[in-house]
């Protein structure tokens, strides 16, 4: 059926932008007869057993978290088929899309059961922890087996490569060569660590994933399922389109604004680009640069807070501070991001010399708002919850669901009501979708939570002893240098998450290197705060979903636009630079995650420094300002970045440190004497009479 709305919904470019994101969201099989209800049936118990546990049934941590995995395992080798693409011959039967095998049922059994054994023999595995007998040993090695293969069927093989790795290096520590050599593990301490305790697969980033993810997951599910990502970008269109460069504006405040709920860039992309790239194509933006426009503001919407997709859950956890503490230290870099890229979207509209939509082929502002107000309620209590009361994450989350479910039940009678249809049938479809959200959440669930899973093995096995060992290595390579340091966590945190999700990345990295930095650091007489450790891992881990050639986000996007994927996340990756260096920054300036930092005034004036810095940075890359620039006036807008993100510094140079924030006169001034000459520029340019 066409979309008239939307004709971009219909051609083959959004049907394989939309198979990307199925395939990271849980969509494995497209299975045919009475099958079909077995996988939305076990995810809809799934999102029961999670609401469950958020309001009235209490657990122990463990079990939770144990039973969280067996619902995600279960899912996994039910809905995705051993190899991936159909294959005839002797390969057919494990190539099956069609339906579930018996032997795809039979391991999903085992799999569950062997996370459910912790729950199931747990105070006779308490008794003996530190000295497992044969049965757990072999039903230890099963469930890693089974997870690292599930993880390789939803996420694709780099994780269970990275994580068999670590395991070889666990048990041949005391082989390798010296710089290498740590005392290694045995069999029994190995097993113990990683399925009998909550040092491995059910550690902290496990417990997050089931007790803090999973309804911000569903929270997000609901929204989609109820309508709300076409919304936000309707919204957005009518705010912004009728500006210079309008749908490229309304990219990114639609992008921000769903990407508060979702954690995945390439959903981002699926739900908003659609409307927003061939909109930016109409007004005249280049095929490339308007898939790599979205892919930018997609990515980053998992920079915004309060939300910033799981790993900021984890943040929390790991550096051990409250959840609010975490969205003030990501605030000023990520709204700063968000900012510039307002920012180039207007310089690329300028270089092409781009006008906005007509006001009359916009939908109005007013009728648009009031539409989907509605959308917005569960949003103000969620936000509300989190930052006024705050409520704990879980809590929080699970309200604003409940919320999220009435207006699902209500909405559509009440359309059905004003547009003079049954209302019977509007409530059994109201139903249909809190059902159909419930099951959506699972199936989204699962990378995420074989994700955390999976690098929870990691994490065991640095925690065995190995994360005093990486401490040296990196020290060694890097020879004390923390520029050095941070470029070579930042080139490795691109590279694996090339692979990997947004949320295993972090994890990996920041296991390796986040004490690593402030170890090495303390060291040399530098103060590295372990959240701008963490948020550094964090950034770059997101970056590595349009870094060509791999990044998925930036395939999607070419999909919809028609544009080549490989030049779409270069053109994306150049955008993206000016994310790029706000780790760097943060990690020499704390002030831009405001360390420290209690003032109203004294906040703000940094968040306008670091946006009007990044701003001169994007001018530096993008190679205009008020008109092209010229070759002097590049190092110079460079300058500007770094004094009015680096005012310490340029202080202490100075000799006026302890008014550092005098300096930001210095950068004011020269950015505005860069904007006069490049006034007179070009109005000497404009013909005269």
């Amino acid at each position: 059926m066409i979309d008239k709305q939307n004709p971009a919904r219909n051609d083959k470019g959004f049907e394989k932008a939309k198979k990307l994101a199925q395939e990271e969201e849980g969509f494995g099989r497209r299975i045919k007869g009475w099958q079909k209800f077995i996988v939305p049936a076990v995810a809809i118990a799934w999102s029961l057993f999670q609401l469950s546990i958020a309001s009235w049934l209490i657990l122990d941590s463990t079990f939770i978290r144990a039973i969280h995995l067996a619902f995600a395992l279960l899912i996994v080798f039910l809905n995705f088929p051993l190899l991936k693409k159909e294959r005839l011959g002797i390969f057919s039967y494990f190539s099956i899309h069609k339906r579930i095998t018996i032997l795809d049922s039979i391991i999903g059994v085992i799999a569950a059961l062997s996370a459910l054994y912790i729950v199931l023999d747990y105070e006779g595995m308490i008794e003996r922890y530190g000295f497992p007998e044969t049965r757990d040993i072999v039903i230890g090695i099963i469930l890693i087996v089974l997870l690292l293969e599930a993880s390789r069927r939803v996420i694709g093989p780099a994780l269970s490569v990275i994580a068999i790795l670590f395991i070889l290096y666990a048990f041949m520590g005391p082989h390798m060569p010296a710089v290498f050599a740590f005392k290694g593990v045995s069999i029994n301490r190995f097993i113990g660590q990683m399925t009998m305790s909550t040092e491995g697969i059910y550690g902290i980033p496990l417990d997050v994933s089931a007790t803090i993810v999973y309804l911000f997951v569903l929270f997000g599910a609901m929204l989609d399922k109820a309508g709300a990502g076409q919304y936000f970008i309707r919204l957005a269109l009518s705010m912004l389109g009728a500006f210079k460069g309008g749908p490229a504006k309304a990219a990114i405040l639609g992008s921000g604004l769903t990407g508060l709920v979702s954690g995945s860039s390439i959903a981002n992309i699926v739900t908003t680009g659609t409307f927003t790239i061939p909109l930016m194509k109409k007004v005249g933006y280049p095929a490339k640069k308007a898939a790599a426009i979205e892919v930018a503001a997609s990515t980053d919407g998992q920079l915004a807070p309060p939300i910033m997709g799981a790993a900021a859950f984890i943040i929390a956890e790991y550096v051990n501070v409250p959840y609010v503490e975490v969205i003030k230290a990501a605030a000023i870099p990520a709204f700063a991001s968000y900012a510039a890229l307002f920012y180039i979207t207007h310089i690329e509209a300028s270089k092409l010399g781009l006008k906005g939509i007509a006001r009359s082929e916009l939908p109005p502002f007013l009728k648009t708002l009031v539409s989907g107000a509605h959308f917005l309620l569960p949003l103000a209590m969620l936000l509300y919850e989190l930052i006024v009361v705050r409520h704990s994450p879980e809590m929080a989350a699970f309200n604003a669901v409940g919320v999220m479910a009435l207006v699902m039940f209500i909405q559509r009678p009440v359309q059905a009501y004003f547009q003079k249809k049954p209302l019977a049938s509007a409530f059994k479809q109201g139903i249909e979708d809190i059902f159909g959200a419930l099951a959506g959440g699972g199936r989204n669930m699962v990378s995420v939570a074989l994700a955390t899973a999976a690098a929870g093995i990691i994490v065991g096995v640095v925690a065995m002893g190995l994360g005093s060992r990486i401490t040296e290595i990196v020290a060694i390579i890097s020879g004390g240098k923390i520029f050095l340091m941070l470029i070579i966590t930042a080139v490795a945190s691109l590279i694996i998450g090339m692979g990997l999700p947004t949320t295993a990345t972090y994890i990996v990295m920041a296991s390796l290197t986040a004490k690593a930095l402030v170890s090495v650091g303390a060291a040399n007489d530098f103060i590295v705060p372990l959240m701008a450790a963490h948020l550094f891992c964090f950034y770059f881990g997101i970056l590595a979903d349009d870094t060509p050639p791999v990044g998925l986000a930036a395939y999607a996007a070419a999909a919809i636009a028609k544009s080549a994927p490989i030049a779409t996340g270069i053109q994306g990756f150049m955008y993206d630079i000016r994310t790029a260096i706000l780790p760097f920054m943060f990690i020499f300036n704390a002030d831009l995650i405001l360390e420290g930092i209690n003032s109203w005034p004294l906040g703000l004036l940094i968040f306008a420094m670091a946006c009007i810095g990044n701003f001169a940075f994007a001018s530096a890359t993008q190679g205009w300002f008020i008109t092209r620039n010229r070759i002097y006036e590049i190092p110079l807008f460079l300058c500007v970045t770094f004094i009015l993100m680096q005012p310490g510094y340029v202080s202490q140079w100075l000799g006026f440190a302890e008014h550092k924030y005098w300096a930001y006169l210095i950068g004011l001034g020269l950015f505005a004497g860069l904007y006069g000459i490049q006034m007179l520029r070009k109005n000497a340019r404009r013909p005269t009479g």
